[in-house]
């Protein structure tokens, strides 16, 4: 099993392009995606979008989203980002990361539609 830190290292990059897809099908300008791409990306925004994920996770999911948010990189966060949402965008990243590490394709188009507040009804 990968640590933490390496699920959220891959985490990231997939979840910058789950956000590039969204924003390829709203159909804007190259430099209005790349802005709203650099906006999604930020530690705050994951932060959100793991507390709009986290009704929706097994006990496994949630379980690698704890280990993610515990672990503790050897670097200082964004000066941008508490402490507490850099945690957050750790953990999610470690989420996403682990479902694709693990071929779980389906379980990532699953939970698409609530990154970037796209589905806020998680009822």
């Amino acid at each position: 099993m990968l640590s933490p830190l390496q699920l959220a290292y891959i985490g990231d990059s997939v979840h910058a392009l789950l956000v590039r897809t969204i924003l390829l099908q709203k159909n804007l300008l190259v430099r209005d995606m790349h802005r709203a791409s650099n906006e999604a990306v930020s530690a705050v925004s994951q932060a959100r979008e793991l507390a709009a994920l986290l009704p929706l996770l097994s006990p496994e999911e949630a379980d690698i989203v704890r280990r993610g948010r515990n672990a503790h990189p050897h670097h200082s966060g964004p000066k941008s980002a508490s402490t507490a949402d850099y945690a957050g965008a750790t953990g999610l990243e470690a989420l996403l990361g682990y479902l694709y590490v693990t071929g779980q394709s389906e379980r990532l188009r699953e939970l698409l539609p609530y990154i970037q507040g796209e589905n806020t009804d998680h009822a």
